[in-house]
């Protein structure tokens, strides 16, 4: 048997045979990634008590969140690149105490535009505990469970919109909204020192790292077909998600005081998707992308035909939050590997793709809302993205497999 000089080793869908227990810090990142999670949702649960205290228009009051998903389009990559140098354990404690501090203005502010500009900067650290908790976490875990891992840390988001979220709107109604808001500053302020306690001060892989051989990964091709999935993925499931509750109480009858209970179901959807997923990733990742992209377009379809039907319609929902977004840790995990020697950038592109596609992915429902579709218009966009998402995973499933086609001979 021979190989070929040069010639570098293909990825090969095989088996994990890592440990059967994650490193305790990945679980540390998910608690922070719980967090980052409940601050990017929560002012929803919030705006008619923001606004009438701030004395502002409930629109208007909507632009904490659109100034939120600017903030981690832009602040992903960007506080990637600017803390590159930095050890890992020092830029995530780092983006812990601004995303302290900026919950502390928000609950303590009284003007809009000190909130707009707190809740910008908070974006910017979320963005950037989201790009290095993925590379950590993918480091700690090792190749044979990087998708596992990555599943458990993007869990934390998730779980944020079944628990975090509800609670963190609950609590407002008896704490006024400026509570939540304490509290996370709090929560953030004591995840400091749990980053402290099980991050290594300098892991392996942080030394000699430059500008230059990160942006050295936007030459992948690879990587941006990840993106491209990223982006599709998350506008064709929370755009969808983003216009559910019309969908429900208009199209299925469904009493409005149910609809909370159904986005909890989505929520756990996703929570349990996105660990299957990870599992899942490890052992088969392109296979494991192309079928959620599949699966999500023919769920989105369904729903557009069943909406009428209350029961129908609202386990596909659960169904869209399983197979939707359980792919996400995968195509993560295929970024930073694509990414090669710039991990960092590989992560926070992600995040960047992923907010980019919620954003776009929004506006095209709200566009299919306000059609003649009506309340089912959300969810044949949702279905048309979806579909688009098939291309760069098949793209991507079908270059892998030539990979591994030309490392197989090579060793022949």
């Amino acid at each position: 048997m021979s190989t070929r000089a040069g010639a570098a080793p293909a990825p090969v869908e095989e088996p994990a045979r890592g440990r059967d227990r994650l490193p305790s810090v990945v679980h540390a990142l998910a608690l922070g990634t719980f967090l980052m999670g409940t601050t990017e949702f929560v002012v929803a649960g919030l705006l008619p008590e923001i606004a009438g205290d701030l004395d502002v228009s409930v629109a208007r009051a909507g632009l904490l969140i659109t100034v939120f998903a600017v903030g981690m389009i832009v602040g992903a990559p960007l506080t990637a690149m600017l803390t590159l140098r930095l050890p890992n354990r020092l830029t995530l404690t780092l983006a812990l105490a601004v995303f302290a501090a900026g919950h502390a203005v928000v609950a303590a502010g009284s003007g809009f535009g000190v909130l707009l500009a707190a809740r910008f900067v908070t974006a910017l650290a979320t963005g950037a505990f989201w790009s290095v908790a993925n590379v950590v976490a993918a480091r700690a875990a090792g190749p044979a469970a990087r998708s596992r891992a990555l599943g458990v840390v993007g869990s934390g988001a998730m779980l944020a919109n079944v628990v975090g979220v509800p609670l963190g709107a609950f609590a407002g109604q008896f704490l006024g909204w400026r509570g939540p808001f304490w509290v996370l500053a709090a929560l953030g302020t004591a995840a400091v020192a749990l980053i402290v306690r099980h991050v290594p001060a300098a892991g392996p892989g942080e030394r000699g790292v430059s500008v230059r051989s990160e942006l050295g990964a936007l030459r992948s091709g690879r990587v941006w077909l990840t993106l491209a999935a990223c982006a599709t993925t998350n506008a064709a499931v929370l755009g969808t998600y983003a216009y559910v509750a019309p969908l429900l109480t208009d199209g299925a009858g469904i009493d409005s005081a149910l609809v909370p209970l159904v986005l909890v179901g989505f929520g756990a959807g996703a929570l349990a998707g996105s660990l299957a997923g990870g599992r899942l990733g490890d052992v088969r990742p392109y296979a494991t992308t192309v079928v959620a992209a599949g699966a999500t377009a023919v769920i989105l379809l369904a729903v557009r035909l069943l909406s009428g039907s209350a029961v129908p319609v609202t386990v596909l929902i659960v169904l869209l939050g399983f197979f939707g977004l359980g792919a996400n840790p995968v195509l993560i995990s295929l970024a930073v590997r694509f990414a090669g020697r710039a991990p960092t950038l590989g992560s926070a592109l992600t995040v960047s793709a992923f907010n980019l596609g919620t954003a776009a992915g929004s506006w095209l429902a709200g566009i299919g809302l306000g059609s003649g579709l009506g309340a089912v218009g959300p969810a044949t966009v949702g279905a048309a993205v979806a579909v688009l998402t098939l291309f760069p995973t098949i793209a991507l499933a079908g270059i892998g497999a030539g990979r591994s086609h030309d490392n197989r001979n090579d060793q022949e």
